[in-house]
């Protein structure tokens, strides 16, 4: 005989996995235990020695479909002579390294349940087991047991406590087990806490889908937080809800009921249809069909619509009764985080929900949906959260010091880090008011709690003025590292594929904190996770106003123009003049001459901002990328031509993108009244092949042949697709965000990428 005790690492708890090895020991005749731990599980077993290999060997390849196993260290121990196989109670102490499973979607053996009328489950709206359902939003501590989740206040009902301890059920040790019996329930309130009596309704989910039928808003806990409902067909419910919830423009996601209903709404590829069935079951932005019955109010201007398929069974049951597309938007006014507890909920949207359909099981961590899409052939995660959050990233450096990244100001994430591992938590938002920071603050002591990081060095942004920035300086006993926000971008993408460097990126977005203390944002850089050089960037030009060019485009159009026409006072072309009064042209056009109040910028946003000002596309925006998202919405895509974009290159100097040129040809062909979708194409064409050529120089001045295209410009799909194929045609390899967002969602992960390199 002999006797073995294996630790196996990685997402193995609250996955089904010691439910696994029971019925694994059982069916190859093996004795022992397994127990969940503070780092993962760990499994005894004791029978022939070749037994034991093929236990060993088929442990990890076998594993349920929410498990991840990292690694089986195993070791020989002395036989004990045990028969029998057994779960045992989960020890107590020890630094936690579990690792915390994501939510997942309902499986298909629940969903079967929940609409099968003779099954004890039929409608209820909690129905999980070990393969699916609730887990990062209701855990509170590790290892994952019901007392360490917000479940410890539900006792089991003897029916519940039969499957849970039964080995052959599905639901055997499935902590959230529960049914309607025992477990959480719905009800539908008025705004004022009075309870919806609707005769007519099964229960309150039907209730709550006939008033959504009949044009109400209701806020809907799910298992994040609360979402805001409407029925996306009814332009008069949609336009109340943008209305009430202060969201001028930003498109609205939606939630289909069925795959064969969002294929009604968009046009999906095979790679989105399975992106939408997948377990994380993310926002999938694909392409808008022309006949797409939904208000034209969901998403305005937009040639795209954000999809979703139900995922818990309350939305699923939500969804069948109101057998119509409906209006999925986060449940929150607009800036704030969403709402997540109950008494939160209510007093934040009880002016813009009609009705409230509650639940009583707690959440302990707000999380927002997902948001995807496909963009070169591959995934692209553009909001990382629920479903993907708290899945581990694997870092190629591994540093002995436990680290924090802060992250940035706008679409912030943290991240805790150690051994190799980094955790990026969920969306936070945009760090502008108190609400949002007390989010963030939160969600890094629940992360440092889970997964046992007491932070020696934490990295932020340069930025002074980042709320997050101050946040890491405030704190004490702690080594302090300031990591530039474009070299933070080139570092996360080097990182999420492995690599350290050295490799020339091309990283354009708004707004980062230049080492010069001025505004960059169309970088050129060269370096790897450890450093960087500033090897070009898009031609400075000044942003008058400071940030109120953000939020008026027309003003970096007037500051280009100026540029452009050798700071002469700049003209308005004839649309554009006819949008803005000639008073405040004339002021903004004395700002940019003079730099009073205009500091000097090198974004590639802001230059986006300025060709969507000229063509009129937009003027002024309501949610932060809008004019650059609305101009690559207007491109003709058969249109090939290209604006000319100057690379300045005197070997000596930096490489220095010059669109002075392309601002001339644009107001040339706005003068002959060519088409905007013309315009635009030709804009983007021009960018492309300039970028490409300005990462070719650098990369032949360094000697490398890797390229890295990052940063919030290239969610544009038209120029990451564009760019990348210039590139690879050129010679070059060619690496982009795809797990983590190219926007500041990953700055955080690139920040504990640069301090583990540096350490």
């Amino acid at each position: 005989m002999s006797r073995v005790r294996a630790r196996i690492e990685g997402t193995v708890q609250g996955v089904g996995f010691r439910p696994y090895v029971y019925r694994l020991a059982g069916e190859l005749g093996v004795s022992g235990h397994v127990l969940n731990d503070s780092r993962g599980v760990v499994v005894e077993v004791e029978a022939p020695p070749e037994t034991v290999e093929r236990f060993l060997a088929r442990l990890p390849v076998e594993a349920p479909p929410l498990a991840t196993v990292e690694r089986v260290i195993a070791e020989q121990v002395e036989e004990l002579g045990e028969r029998g196989f057994s779960i045992r109670e989960s020890p107590t102490g020890g630094e936690p390294r579990a690792a915390v499973s994501p939510d997942s979607a309902i499986c298909t053996d629940c969903l079967a349940e929940l609409f099968d009328p003779v099954d004890r489950r039929f409608r209820y709206p909690f129905t999980n087991c070990t393969n699916c359902g609730p887990r990062f939003t209701i855990v509170r501590d590790v290892p994952y047991d019901r007392p360490h989740t917000t479940m410890a206040g539900f006792e089991m009902c003897p029916a519940c406590r039969a499957e849970y301890e039964n080995p052959a059920d599905r639901r055997f040790h499935a902590q959230p087990n529960a049914c309607a019996d025992c477990g959480p329930r719905v009800r539908l309130v008025y705004p004022g806490g009075g309870e919806l009596a609707d005769s007519g309704a099964r229960d309150a989910v039907e209730a709550a889908a006939r008033a959504l039928l009949g044009g109400a808003i209701v806020a809907v806990k799910g298992l994040g937080g609360f979402h805001l409902a409407c029925r996306a067909a009814d332009e008069a419910a949609v336009a109340e809800l943008r209305s009430r919830k202060h969201r001028e423009d930003k498109p609205f996601a939606v939630m289909a009921p069925d795959l064969a209903t969002a294929r009604e709404l968009v046009d999906l590829t095979a790679a989105e249809g399975q992106l939408l069935l997948s377990r994380e079951r993310p926002i999938v932005l694909a392409r808008r069909r022309p006949d797409a019955p939904v208000a034209s109010a969901v998403a305005p201007a937009s040639p795209e619509l954000g999809v979703m398929l139900p995922y818990s069974p309350l939305h699923h049951l939500l969804a069948a009764d109101a057998a119509e597309t409906l209006v999925m938007t986060s449940g929150n006014v607009s800036d704030e985080p969403i709402a997540y507890r109950d008494d939160e909920g209510r007093e934040r949207l009880a002016c813009i929900a009609d009705l409230f359909l509650l639940h009583d099981r707690p959440i302990e961590t707000r999380t927002d949906d997902s948001v995807v899409r496909v963009a070169a052939g591959r995934l692209r995660v553009l909001r990382r959260s629920r479903g993907y959050v708290p899945g581990s990233v694997e870092l190629p450096v591994a540093c002995g010091e436990h680290l924090l990244a802060c992250g940035a100001q706008l679409k912030n994430t943290f991240a805790v880090s150690k051994g190799g591992r980094a955790w990026v938590g969920h969306h936070v938002g945009d760090l502008e008011n108190y609400e949002t920071l007390r989010s963030f603050v939160g969600g890094i002591d629940h992360f440092k709690r889970l997964f046992a990081v007491e932070p020696a060095v934490v990295a932020h942004d340069l930025h002074p003025e980042y709320l997050s920035t101050k946040y890491a300086q405030d704190l004490d006993g702690v080594a302090l590292m300031g990591v530039q926000h474009h070299h933070a971008h080139l570092a996360a993408c080097l990182a999420e594929h492995g690599e350290t460097g050295p490799a020339v990126g091309a990283i354009f977005d708004g707004t980062g904190y230049g080492e010069d203390g001025t505004v960059w944002g169309g970088e050129l850089l060269h370096g790897g996770l450890a450093g960087f050089e500033r090897l070009g960037f898009v031609l400075p030009v000044r942003m008058p106003g400071g940030e109120a060019a953000v939020r008026e485009p027309w003003r970096m159009a007037c500051s280009w123009l100026a540029a452009a026409f050798d700071d002469t006072p700049p003209l308005a072309p004839r649309q554009l003049g006819r949008r803005v009064d000639r008073r405040s042209w004339s002021q903004v056009s004395e700002l940019a001459r003079t730099g009073v109040a205009s500091p000097i910028t090198t974004s590639a946003g802001r230059l986006f901002d300025a060709v969507a000002a000229l063509c009129c596309v937009r003027v002024s925006v309501n949610y932060e990328g809008q004019a650059a998202i609305e101009l690559e919405a207007a491109c003709d895509p058969g249109e090939q031509g290209a604006y000319e974009v100057e690379l300045v290159d005197d070997r000596a100097g930096p490489l220095v993108l010059d669109a002075r040129p392309t601002v001339r040809e644009i107001v040339v062909d706005l003068e002959r009244k060519v088409a905007v979708g013309v315009v635009a194409s030709r804009f983007h064409n021009g960018i492309a092949a300039a970028t490409a050529s300005a990462v070719v120089a650098g990369a032949v001045r360094c000697g490398v042949e890797t390229a890295v295209l990052s940063g919030g410009v290239f969610q544009n799909r038209r120029l990451l697709e564009s760019t990348a194929a210039l590139l690879r045609d050129a010679g070059l390899r060619v690496l982009t965000p795809e797990r983590l967002p190219p926007n500041d969602g990953g700055i955080a992960y690139g920040q504990v990428a640069v301090a583990a390199a540096r350490l």
